[in-house]
């Protein structure tokens, strides 16, 4: 074989190798480089397109309903219109409620769900991982758990009421009750979840039964309890406001009662809208959170199978 023969051989074998596969004869070779930037562009297109037809799902809906409305298809006095619920919340915005301002409402109702949530969160993970790691207290304390579980837990809010009275103590034992159940299961499974040979390997280089819990179990349960938080929070919010619905002095479940006493379907729809914002908003600071936590996790392809 001529050397000049063997040398390209020798290149082209080396390029194979260093490189990505020798291309087809004839198929044009593209960059990784190119390929990575058309993925994020097809996946900026995705995202865009996915906004733009929640976008136009909210308006045609709010259009619909808005022509129902003053047409009279549908009562507007029950059902009201988005124009009412819009003037409704800009006059609690600019003179505020009968109850003080709109900005007080809102951090009342705040306050209560962010404290029973944070309790509530705080004890299904605490006991979640005590009864997952330790069987004797899960057998022990396993069918107590089931039977408080089985009560409809919005039942107990009138009798929080009557326990700690209007103010925030008996929105935020609502909260905590409805929070803590999704939280403890999910943390409870977390731990049951755990690989065995995980908690194998961490046994065989020295670590005692606090060591694998903090630095085995605990992350690897923690995409579990992730999850139940996202559910969780919604349901601090309904724990508060159905406490301040039963009775209270302030919040955004008093604004409902007071115009639903008033045949005000505006000012229960507005309050409602207001609710969900605040809910949409948390939910926002959540996904953030998860997003930085766990950035380890592959990112989700964007292509909708």
């Amino acid at each position: 074989m001529p050397l000049e023969t063997a040398d390209t051989a020798g290149t082209a074998d080396t390029a194979g190798t260093a490189g990505t596969a020798p291309a087809v004869a004839g198929t044009p070779v593209v960059p990784a480089a190119t390929r990575t930037e058309a993925r994020e562009r097809a996946a900026r297109h995705r995202r865009l397109r996915v906004h733009g037809a929640r976008v136009a799902v909210l308006v045609a809906f709010l259009g619909l309903w808005e022509l129902c409305a003053r047409t009279e298809v549908v009562d507007p006095f029950n059902f009201s219109q988005p124009s009412r619920i819009w003037a409704q919340i800009w006059q609690w915005i600019t003179h505020g409620t009968a109850q003080g301002s709109l900005g007080e409402q809102i951090g009342y109702t705040l306050y209560e769900a962010l404290t029973g949530w944070v309790i509530g969160v705080t004890g299904g993970v605490l006991l979640g991982i005590a009864l997952g790691r330790i069987r004797f207290l899960a057998d022990v304390f396993g069918p107590y758990i089931k039977v408080l579980n089985a009560i409809p837990r919005i039942v107990l809010a009138p009798i929080f009421l009557i326990w700690f009275g209007l103010g925030p103590a008996s929105k935020v034992a609502s909260a905590v009750v409805l929070v803590f159940f999704p939280v403890f299961f999910n943390a409870f499974q977390g731990a049951r979840e755990v690989d065995r040979n995980l908690v194998a390997n961490a046994r065989i280089l020295g670590a005692n039964n606090r060591k694998v819990t903090l630095q085995v179990v605990i992350p690897a349960a923690t995409t579990w309890i992730f999850t139940s938080l996202h559910v969780s929070f919604g349901f601090a919010l309904i724990g508060a406001i159905v406490g301040e619905y039963i009775g209270a002095t302030k919040g955004l479940g008093l604004l409902v009662a007071a115009a639903q006493g008033t045949f005000n379907a505006a000012g229960v729809y507005a309050a409602m809208t207001i609710l969900a914002v605040v809910a949409l908003c948390t939910e926002g600071l959540l996904t953030f959170a998860e997003k930085k936590l766990f950035r380890w996790k592959p990112a989700d392809s964007g292509d909708g199978r």
